[in-house]
């Protein structure tokens, strides 16, 4: 059975806070460009921050242009989330940008961070460690479509945004999808693919039941929801007190 990869979500852009999320063992973390409070700007100091610890920084990125995704992968992203990924087209696009030619249409420098700045082999590290694409599935019509497109080559994770795909089921009036029916076939074609399934989490308490699930990319709660809670606490318990 693979692993559990502990994750969680950063969308405030401070680099303390992702440094201190790399420091306190998560496997890996998520640097927000879809709702985050900062701007792409502010990647490469929280990228900087992770560096020396085991998280692997993953940040997500809102739309499949190329030249955006070489960036961020370009300043050392080991990993790229794409959100509303509707189809294996969806998907395809974004590993046509994360990937050189002939596979792809990312533009080469050999001198950018992700090389050490022309310190390390250029072919080597592309060789030994590849970006990793996690793929959001967040409709109904993901859903549907979801065995092509764990079956596009460099599909590494089909990752579940829980609000947007319960939303979207809410507002379509599906009646053939359950929420519940939608988790069994991501993990399903995940497993099937020989790929990996991934999921938000906001309570710790379902761990048990999404890993029995089949989930293994978890990310747990967010920065900004960790300090609402911790805020709220203590706010109550000094009012109390």
């Amino acid at each position: 059975m693979p692993a559990t990869l502990l994750g969680t979500w950063l969308s405030i852009g401070s680099p303390a806070i992702a440094e201190l999320a790399a420091e306190v063992g998560f496997d890996w973390v998520l640097l927000d460009l879809e709702h985050g409070c900062a701007s792409e700007g502010a990647i490469p100091d929280q990228l900087r921050a992770c560096r020396g610890s085991k998280a692997l920084p993953v940040v997500r990125i809102p739309s499949s242009a190329p030249d955006r995704i070489a960036r961020i992968l370009d300043w050392g992203a080991g990993g790229v989330m794409a959100p509303h990924i509707n189809s294996a087209a969806d998907a395809t696009a974004y590993v046509r940008a994360m990937r050189y030619p002939p596979d792809g249409c990312r533009g080469v420098s050999r001198s950018v961070r992700a090389y050490g700045y022309g310190l390390k082999s250029f072919q080597e590290q592309v060789k030994s460690c590849p970006p990793l694409f996690l793929a959001q599935i967040e409709t109904s019509e993901a859903v549907r479509n979801i065995d092509a497109i764990a079956a596009v080559d460099g599909v590494d994770v089909l990752f579940v945004g829980p609000a947007d795909l319960q939303h979207d089921l809410n507002i379509s009036g599906e009646s053939e999808l359950s929420y519940s029916g939608c988790l069994a076939r991501v993990a399903g074609a995940a497993a099937s693919a020989g790929k990996q399934a991934g999921i938000l989490c906001r309570d710790v308490a379902d761990l048990p039941s999404l890993i029995n699930q089949g989930f293994r990319w978890i990310a747990v709660d967010s920065d900004l929801g960790l300090l609402r809670v911790g805020f709220q606490r203590a706010i109550r318990q000094g009012r109390e007190a």
